[in-house]
């Protein structure tokens, strides 16, 4: 079950939340592996299907944690801006909770190529070719996105 958000008059609404996701140049990865200890991780990722996509290695902490416990958290931040004289900072954020699989196949294509059009969406075609060249090299994880909140505190 999830909380209300503690400040509610910075809570904003799931469309806005999507997009400051959809928006973000990067997001945090928080897991728990099986000793109980917490792990971050910041990672690039793209917003496909309504599901976020990133890519890994093929092993590694992250692989066993999610192995182990695929509940995740994913933060994103949006824009800030630090407000000295008032002790505060503009911000926009949004938070994910969901379960992370490893995505296969076609659907593990699919998730290289959204982040191939994000992140490098001006050189498609030699892109294309490296990930195919790559392919069978990482690892593609999908989350599927359960809860979504955002909280936003704008310029008065």
């Amino acid at each position: 079950m999830q909380r209300a958000v503690r400040r509610a008059e910075r809570e904003i609404g799931a469309d806005q939340a999507m997009a400051i996701l959809a928006a973000g140049e990067y997001g945090v990865l928080s897991m728990v592996g099986d000793d109980g200890r917490p792990y971050g991780v910041p990672m690039s990722y793209a917003l496909h299907g309504g599901a976020i996509y990133f890519h890994c290695a093929t092993e590694g902490r992250k692989l066993e944690h999610l192995d182990a416990n695929p509940a995740v958290s994913f933060c994103v931040v949006g824009r800030t801006k630090v407000l000295p004289a008032q002790f505060s900072t503009e911000y926009e954020s949004a938070v994910v909770f969901g379960t992370a699989t490893r995505a296969e196949g076609a659907e593990k294509r699919a998730g290289l190529v959204a982040l191939l059009e994000k992140y490098s969406a001006d050189f498609m075609e030699t892109g294309t070719t490296y990930l195919e060249s790559k392919l069978d090299r990482v690892a593609v994880i999908r989350i599927d996105i359960e809860h979504l909140s955002g909280k936003a505190r704008q310029p008065r």
